[in-house]
């Protein structure tokens, strides 16, 4: 009896296995998964160059495990089955009650160490005011909310550092802190919200000496935004984002250098709030240059971003500010930056980066340029 429902088990999970790889050979291989949104892998071509250094085995891994039949749902299945079980932490994000917070890692100290070095280097260059904002994450300005004993890198670590490289830094931490009990974070996603990003804004201003311009009143733009932590952590049952916008977009104008050549550009790009990665609604998403201009700055001037995408939204409030806000990001521009901020008359330069980016950032050396 026992030996018939062990073949009955193993005929079970043949025809199982069999199934599903049926399936993979049928169904056509999808490009893009909206869930992770991500690009998925494709199925690999066969060299023996590739087979010799071992990379085509790795990506035939990861093409099957990409392609393997209603991928979604089964990451799904298996976050619920953890969370069953009582695990906290799925693919470095915690669940805490309705919110996910991404876990930050211990850096490479010798990495933090250089991109200080460089922006300290970029002040020393320019005769420019230059500003650094290091912006916590969740996991620092909600870290009561994480589980217990929960592994998270010590961000405060890393602005103690920052403050002893000379050059003035925009207390994003202090003021972050002081409204931790409101929605400055999206439960969903890693970015700060449009409320968190104004409290930036007051920050930056504050740091600056510039005029701080009152909140306008939030109008809701979405309802059903589920972020990169909703992708990433298979949680796939918590209820979406809402995303607002405070700055209305009548009198400015953007210019966008994604294939670097200027084009049309738009300080809320409608039509990303219709596919997966929302977040792109701020300025279209990522992009090498991106210039807004203000038709109502109050203070004018032309200020420099070197920035991660947290910029994005914290650009519609220092336009109420400048007369021109331009915004690069290294990991697509490539040129110098001291020489960019002379041929475009730029009068201050802030560094504004979340924590965890700036700590991972491998092309800070284009600071020192």
């Amino acid at each position: 009896m026992q030996k018939r429902y062990a073949q009955f088990i193993s005929v079970l999970f043949c025809l199982f296995i069999g199934g599903f790889f049926a399936l993979h050979l049928i169904l056509p291989d999808r490009e893009k998964s909206e869930v992770e949104n991500r690009t998925l892998q494709q199925a690999p071509r066969f060299s023996v160059g590739a087979v010799l250094d071992g990379s085509f085995m790795e990506d035939v891994e990861t093409y099957i495990a990409d392609q393997f039949p209603m991928r979604d749902e089964w990451t799904g299945v298996k976050a619920r089955s953890e969370q069953a079980i009582g695990k906290r932490e799925f693919s470095g994000v915690y669940l805490c009650g309705d919110t996910l917070i991404a876990r930050v890692n211990e850096p490479d100290a010798a990495l933090v160490e250089k991109n200080l070095g460089y922006v300290k280097a970029l002040a020393e260059k320019t005769e420019l005011p230059v500003y650094l904002g290091l912006i916590p994450s969740a996991a620092e300005v909600w870290k009561d909310r994480l589980p217990e004993g929960a592994a998270s890198y010590d961000q405060r670590l890393v602005l103690d550092q920052a403050r002893t490289i000379g050059v003035p830094l925009v207390e994003y931490s202090s003021v972050l802190t002081d409204h931790a009990e409101e929605p400055i974070f999206y439960r969903t996603d890693h970015h700060w919200t449009t409320l968190g990003a104004y409290y930036g804004y007051t920050a930056a201003a504050r740091a600056m000496g510039l005029d701080i311009e009152p909140m306008g009143e939030p109008r809701q733009v979405s309802d059903s935004f589920s972020g990169t932590l909703y992708s990433t952590s298979g949680i796939h049952w918590l209820k979406p984002d809402a995303m607002e916008i405070a700055v209305e977009e009548e009198g400015v104008d953007v210019t966008s250098y994604r294939t670097g050549k200027p084009e049309a550009g738009a300080l809320y790009d409608w039509s990303k709030l219709e596919g997966k990665d929302k977040y792109s609604f701020f300025l279209g998403g990522n992009q090498p240059l991106c210039i807004v201009e203000s038709q109502s700055a109050k203070e004018g001037g032309r200020l420099l971003i070197i920035r991660d995408s947290y910029a994005d939204s914290l650009a519609p409030f220092l336009s109420q500010n400048f007369e021109q806000v331009h915004l690069l990001d290294l990991r697509y521009y490539k040129g110098s930056v001291a020489e960019y901020a002379r041929e475009n008359g730029i009068d201050a330069v802030l560094i504004s980066y979340s924590v965890p980016n700036f700590i991972e950032e491998k092309n800070m050396a284009l600071l020192g340029q």
